[in-house]
């Protein structure tokens, strides 16, 4: 993804099931051409094959098991993501919450398959520790702010700060962003400014009354500057590959 990036989870939220989110998830990519603006879409798992055939921004899972393709009856191992056209997943949201030894696995995992990996800290200590695993960034959002009224930048800007010297004195090449009730374009700027690469959002812009005019509103003013914005460097991993799915490429997508 290009930095600095939004990353709009949908989460499970009414507003985006089935046609509803396919619709948004057109007129959030649509925001990222007009603006420029660096936008990956989480929609829920359900949905991931369907979207990433509609837009062209990145879209990520919102959650990846340790497991492989087999007899795994309810799991989602990283395989299926990359099939079903994802760039990248989160891990370890707030909501679902993974055990540490399952992140050493399906990390690693993710990252030979050439899918990016958001990993979300509830606090400094977590994000520390998830550094050891090098996911390519690490979302602090402390879970009391989630869904509020009130940002973490402005809520517990130094949690921010000192969460990102705490993770890049364990692992200085991890793209750090913050989430928990970002909802303004003040609160973005804040983000970046206190040194993120972006943020992760959701029930500020999906479930607002206008959805497309909150996402525009966040990046109105930093257009010029995103479209200048280019893709974080890929890393080398041994093995690596890049998404294989027939809809990896926008030429393959059918219409929608």
């Amino acid at each position: 993804m290009r930095l600095p990036a939004i990353i709009l989870n949908f989460k499970t939220h009414p507003e985006v099931l089935g046609k509803k989110g396919w619709d948004l998830a057109k007129r959030f990519a649509a925001v990222a051409d007009d603006t420029g603006a660096s936008i990956v879409l989480c929609p829920p798992t359900t949905d991931v094959a369907h979207v990433a055939k509609l837009v062209h921004v990145p879209v990520f899972a919102q959650h990846v098991d340790a497991v492989g393709p087999g007899p795994t009856t309810g799991w989602t191992p990283p395989e299926t993501l990359l099939e079903a056209g994802a760039a990248g997943t989160l891990i370890n949201h707030s909501e679902r919450k993974v055990a540490w030894e399952e992140m050493a696995r399906s990390i690693p995992r993710c990252q030979q398959l050439g899918l990016e990996v958001v990993a979300c800290a509830d606090d400094i200590s977590e994000a520390e520790t998830l550094a050891k695993l090098s996911p390519e960034y690490i979302a602090i959002e402390p879970p009391e702010l989630i869904g509020g009224d009130v940002s973490v930048t402005t809520a517990k800007p130094e949690v921010i700060s000192r969460a990102l010297d705490r993770i890049h004195a364990v692992n200085p090449k991890v793209v750090v962003l913050c989430g928990a009730g970002v909802r303004t374009r003040k609160d973005v700027a804040k983000a970046l400014e206190l040194g993120t690469s972006g943020v992760l959002l959701a029930t500020g812009v999906v479930k607002s009354k206008d959805p497309e005019g909150a996402l525009r509103d966040l990046i109105k003013d930093d257009a010029s500057r995103h479209a200048r914005l280019k893709p974080i460097a890929a890393r080398k991993y041994p093995g690596a590959v890049r998404p294989a799915s027939r809809y990896a490429q926008p030429e393959n997508r059918p219409a929608a």
